[in-house]
């Protein structure tokens, strides 16, 4: 099944919970905390401002970003569970460091 969001909308797929602490203590499923970051998997066209010119979203498919608990409407699709949420929602995108070589 394919899926776009529509105008200013992020269907978002939430990454893993931890399932030990950093102690090696493993947390059963009723103790994990929901995760704050997430896979941005389709965006809508943008939203459209006071001129009424599209304005595209700053975030697109494939950039991890980091978002509310309980931001978003959790749906099924394809037997997996996804947010649809408003850019709005998203706090920042998350990006990753290279490791640089340390001087000697």
């Amino acid at each position: 099944m394919s899926f776009r969001p529509l105008h200013d909308r992020v269907l978002v797929r939430r990454m893993e919970a931890e399932e030990k602490t950093k102690g090696g203590i493993i947390i059963p499923d009723s103790a994990k905390e929901k995760p704050q970051e997430g896979e941005v998997v389709a965006v809508g066209a943008g939203v459209r401002n006071e001129k009424g010119e599209l304005v595209a979203l700053d975030v697109k498919a494939g950039d991890r970003i980091l978002c509310g608990k309980w931001s978003g409407t959790e749906v099924r699709l394809d037997g997996e569970d996804l947010i649809i949420m408003k850019e709005s929602d998203i706090l920042g995108i998350l990006s990753v460091k290279k490791a640089g070589k340390k001087a000697a």
